[in-house]
């Protein structure tokens, strides 16, 4: 037994060194294999007659009218045309190219290279070990502490635009929260409990609806039901509202409803103006559950408070929650950036910065700012305004496209009422990028960037946004090469289209020189060789 498991490793090593041996000398074997072609061409020349196969084709190629090359050439030109259009189709919805892609996962095995797989292929690493391709399960999503209602503003939204502001997965993901949320013990499920567990499930909103009132018939105290019609069916704030204090009265001591109610309340009114009420029930949510911080009850805390302009308290938030040893978030970042940035940015010249060098608390504000932007480089440009906002989904992905919408759809009315803030965030903020030029690799302050952003975002965000993708994908080779042939072979038809005496005389000049080496190569063949020594091998 020993002795087996003992011989088994020099096998291997035997086996993996016979593999890259082959591998490696691959190059080698296709240069030996031009150099027979050649040879092989020159033993037949004479007796296959192909110098006068290539009379005969240079007399037909001769006597085809210009029209022939036009047509030639505006053929090549449309199908490169399409090939491109499909690339960068392809390339835009799934990051990567198709022909890439193709090549890597089925002719780089039959080249010696290392076996495709399901988590092989494009994103291998550069020292030659294969990285898997990030999925959206690899990704951790978390509830978007802000999302909006779905009756009262997500509905109104696919009313006015006919567009669909949320995704099945997004859809999917919540309806795993309420159900895992509102049911409680499997074991001890209610009739009710057990028509609003399949509730959630539902794909179609009016069966949603249907089922909460089924379940209300059957419990008119069905504290879960009065949840769902009042995230659902209610199209006003003030009507869910109403929906969501009929449910609190029925809650009971059931800590996941209580918690998600209240919190639900407290948005309520500060959607409504009550602002100092709102916060007020934040403030009482937190000390009443204060081992709950995973819900990001204080990002809802923060955003009010902004509202207010209470920057002390907003910072006595920051204090507690912006702490090493606790998830970071782009609110939490993103915050922080503000109150430094505030209190220099209404006497903030670049100008004048450039002349006599940043003070301390300017240098604060600017290195406060490249920490939020290293944790989520998307920000920037939705506060900015250099891409249109959407509405915010109702799952997030930390650091990627997701959370900084739905951080920038609420905070951005804060940046622009914090005078000259937005123009110190657009001075400096690209000089993060100088800070970590290899963000995948190495990060600064923060992890290396995450490389499953861009993928889980596309799950979340709706098909009519153009994801922000970090850091930018350069185009892929195939994409710049059937851009290249179609425009190149489309300047061909229209140049042999309108001067087709010329471009024949430039295509017999360009066949010639390229031909040349070739007789060349010949001629010095036939006088290196014995005649009696071809003689020969043509006999063979």
């Amino acid at each position: 037994m020993e002795d087996t498991i003992g011989s088994n490793p020099p096998s291997l090593g035997f086996l993996e060194k016979l593999k890259s041996w082959l591998s490696w000398s691959w190059t080698y074997v296709c240069f030996v294999w031009f150099g027979m072609v050649l040879i092989m061409v020159y033993v037949v020349w004479s007796p296959l007659k192909l110098q006068e196969t290539l009379t005969s084709a240079s007399v037909f190629l001769n006597t085809l009218t210009p029209k022939f090359y036009v047509a030639l050439t505006g053929t090549s030109s449309l199908i490169s045309g399409l090939i491109l259009i499909f690339e960068w189709w392809y390339f835009r919805k799934y990051g990567t190219s198709f022909i890439e892609q193709v090549s890597v996962s089925h002719l780089r095995p039959l080249l010696g290279g290392v076996e495709s797989s399901s988590s092989t292929g494009l994103f291998s690493s550069v020292n030659g070990a294969a990285d898997s391709r990030p999925s959206v399960s690899d990704c951790k999503v978390w509830r978007n502490p802000l999302n909006l209602f779905r009756g009262a503003e997500y509905n109104r939204y696919t009313w006015v635009t006919g567009k669909e502001p949320l995704t099945y997965y997004d859809m999917n993901l919540s309806a795993q929260d309420h159900q895992t949320f509102f049911t409680g013990d499997t074991q001890q499920l209610r009739p009710e409990d057990a028509v609003m567990q399949k509730a959630w499930r539902e794909r179609n909103p009016q069966a949603r609806i249907r089922a909460a009132y089924q379940a209300i018939e059957m419990n008119h105290e069905c504290a879960a039901a009065y949840v769902l019609l009042a995230e659902e069916e209610a199209t006003t704030i003030t009507e869910a509202e109403r929906l969501f204090r009929k449910a609190l009265s029925f809650a009971g001591k059931d800590i996941n409803l209580l918690v998600y109610i209240k919190r639900r309340l407290a948005m309520c009114a500060r959607k409504l103006g009550r602002i100092k009420e709102a916060v007020k029930m934040m403030r009482d949510l937190m000390k009443e559950f204060p081992l709950l911080g995973m819900l990001n009850i204080h990002e809802n805390l923060l955003e009010a408070l902004l509202e207010l302009q209470a920057y002390a308290d907003v910072q006595a938030v920051l204090a507690k929650y912006d702490d090493i040893s606790l998830p970071k978030s782009a609110t939490i970042c993103y915050t922080s950036a503000l109150l430094k940035a505030r209190a220099v940015s209404d006497k903030f010249s670049p100008e004048a910065a450039s002349r006599r060098g940043l003070s301390t608390a300017e240098m604060n504000a600017v290195e406060a700012i490249h920490r939020a932007v290293e944790f989520n480089p998307h920000v920037p440009k939705y506060l900015l305004e250099m891409k249109s906002l959407i509405l915010p989904p109702e799952h997030i992905l930390k650091r990627g496209d997701s959370e900084a919408v739905a951080y920038a759809f609420f905070h951005l009315q804060h940046w622009k009422r914090a005078e000259g803030a937005l123009n110190l965030l657009h001075c400096t903020w690209e000089g993060t990028f100088r800070i970590i030029p290899y963000p995948l690799e190495k990060g600064h302050l923060f992890y290396p960037y995450p490389g499953c952003t861009e993928t889980a975002d596309r799950e979340l965000l709706p098909s009519f946004h153009e994801v922000s993708v970090y850091p930018k994908k350069e185009l892929p080779f195939f994409i710049l090469f059937t851009a290249g042939l179609c425009s190149f072979t489309a300047m061909l038809a229209m140049l042999t289209h309108q001067f087709p005496e010329l471009m024949g005389v430039f295509a017999k000049a360009f066949f010639s020189t390229l031909f040349a080496p070739l007789g060349f190569f010949a001629d010095k063949m036939e006088n290196f060789m014995p005649s009696s020594f071809w003689h020969q091998l043509t006999r063979i």
